[in-house]
């Protein structure tokens, strides 16, 4: 074969190949949630905050309430609730999606063998609600454990994702009991969404339960002043 068809092949192959490649991104939702892009990003970077769009039901269909995988397993059951508020601190903002994550009673992401994009790196333990017309948004889990050999405070993970803007992360939620909680741990916060730090207070059903509302752009960086 000449030295001119022969090369001119193998260019078609690299091309064909390239291509290939760009256009078979693992996705993990069995629908495809993901909006066109805002005009304007805010929040900054923000590694792991495309999982929101990894539910398995649609954004709209989201209910206000969700009951994460690891609700009925052994370990401390807590509720966490709050509202959810626009720019102004005092407006409820309706329809924010909100997704969470945490580690389970080892410290670990802990997989369960059929995770797909994200979720082979946050785990199982992972959920999603959307807040309704009050604001108001609720979950159900087991308070995590901190990673193994650390003295990393428990935490959960949080995404929010406004109607109109683009996900972005805020502060994690913390305890304020826990122990490795320091504070100079508490001077790292950054207060996204306004403070992450929640007080576990026991209900008469045996569930600890947490308060935290969220103020949209509250500390995120590029956020529109209006």
């Amino acid at each position: 074969m000449k030295p001119v068809i022969l090369t001119a092949i193998l260019i078609m192959l690299l091309q064909i190949t390239g291509c290939s490649q760009n256009n078979n991104k693992d996705r993990s939702a069995t629908n495809d949630n993901r909006p066109s892009k805002p005009t304007k990003h805010v929040g900054g970077h923000c590694e792991g905050c495309e999982a929101i769009y990894e539910s398995s039901i649609p954004l709209e269909k989201l209910n206000q309430t969700d009951t994460l995988p690891d609700f009925k397993e052994p370990g401390p059951k807590i509720e966490i609730s709050g509202t959810v508020y626009r720019h102004d601190g005092k407006t409820p903002a309706k329809d924010v999606v909100i997704y969470v994550y945490h580690t389970d009673q080892t410290g670990h992401y802990s997989n369960r063998g059929n995770e797909n994009g994200w979720g082979k790196r946050h785990g199982y333990i992972r959920g999603w609600v959307k807040t309704d017309k009050n604001g108001f948004y609720r979950f159900y889990t087991l308070k995590p454990a901190s990673y193994p050999n650390s003295n990393i405070p428990k935490h959960i993970h949080v995404t929010v994702k406004e109607p109109d803007k683009n996900e972005y992360y805020i502060d994690e939620y913390l305890f304020e009991d826990d122990p490795f909680l320091t504070a100079s741990e508490r001077n790292k916060q950054e207060k996204r969404g306004g403070s992450g730090i929640i007080k576990l207070v026991q209900q008469t059903n045996g569930i600890l339960h947490g308060a935290r509302n969220i103020v949209l752009g509250q500390n995120i960086p590029d956020y529109p002043s209006k």
